[in-house]
């Protein structure tokens, strides 16, 4: 039986969530006020990050709320912006609202630059270029959603996994810090360059998910307050108890579900849909836990539900970050 239990914690970002934002009704404002007043994933003081993580400046937000409702209360203009296509990838999505963003600060000089040596051959991509305080930066753009499972071995960023054991929080972060981050120092980079970068950095967003809901784990870089939630394993689904549940799709994954009942479910409806999704497919399911008020699902707490056997197969994932000495 798993540790990670359901109920709502004390204050958790859920709750701060819907008391600051719970006003804004447009989805796509929602996904947008979260990349932009949700905690870092990562700690930019930790040294293993070594000085290469981006924050947004503290003067660039002043004014948000009342910015985010304005958005709230006519956002054709972002809609027209986002194009309303249906993206394939999440980080696409992210990428495109933080862009409407900075593109409103006056601070975007491009972004989605790609830079190529030769008619085939893509050497990188510039995910946004800035000017800050009179310089230009660049700024390589992540929102990542990691599982940790260790089983007691560890807890630095190799034992964060994706959901679909593609990657490691670990990997994702030396692919951006080794290589990502020094695009601008390739020749084939410098037609798109007016001048050298001065500074270039990450700015990383989302999620961890823990076996056990109440654990503390900021040992290996991660901001203090950064967003969690937790995962179990279908067979321990019957464990945890809300008052409604919905699924969320890959798109919904920022900002803390806000949804009319008829979007919701009751336990055995899930239940009984994840015990037949899992016969066919391996991709662990994102579930919101819901309370009701007035007429709406918010969420209180999220988790992955994986497959059965998705722990073992988390294990041999790790195994290739820390193969036998």
């Amino acid at each position: 039986m798993p540790t990670a239990q359901a109920h709502k914690p004390a204050d958790n970002f859920q709750a701060k969530f819907h008391r600051r934002c719970g006003h804004l009704g447009d989805p796509h404002v929602r996904a947008l006020a979260w990349l932009l007043v949700a905690p870092d994933l990562l700690d930019p003081h930790a040294p293993q990050w070594q000085g290469k993580i981006a924050a947004l400046p503290t003067g660039m937000l002043t004014g948000i709320d009342a910015w985010l409702s304005a958005i709230d209360s006519a956002p054709a203009e972002l809609h027209r912006y986002l194009d309303l296509q249906p993206f394939a990838r999440l980080g696409r999505y992210a990428e495109k609202l933080m862009a409407f963003y900075l593109e409103r600060q006056h601070v975007l000089f491009a972004y989605g630059v790609q830079v190529r040596a030769g008619k085939n051959s893509t050497i990188g991509e510039f995910d946004f270029l800035l000017r800050l305080d009179g310089q230009l930066v660049h700024w390589e753009f992540a929102t990542k959603f990691y599982l940790l499972e260790s089983s007691g071995a560890g807890d630095d960023a190799d034992y964060f996994v994706g959901p679909n054991l593609a990657d490691t929080l670990s990997a994702k972060m030396h692919k951006i810090l080794d290589r990502q981050l020094l695009l601008s120092a390739h020749p084939a980079a410098q037609v798109h360059l007016p001048e050298p970068v001065s500074k270039a950095q990450a700015l990383v967003k989302g999620w961890l998910f823990y076996p056990d809901a109440e654990m503390h784990v900021n040992t290996f870089g991660t901001a203090h307050e950064h967003c969690r939630g937790f995962w179990c394993a279908c067979s321990d689904f019957a464990h945890l108890h809300a008052e409604r549940y919905a699924i969320l799709p890959r798109l919904q994954w920022l900002a803390p579900a806000s949804l009319p009942l008829a979007q919701t479910m009751d336990k055995q409806v899930l239940q009984e849909y994840l015990e037949e999704y899992f016969v066919h497919d391996t991709m662990p399911v994102l579930v919101a836990l819901l309370e009701v008020k007035d007429g709406v699902g918010r969420e209180t707490n999220r988790g992955f539900v994986v497959p059965d056997d998705w722990r073992t197969r988390a294990g041999q994932r790790i195994k290739l970050a820390h193969p036998p000495s």
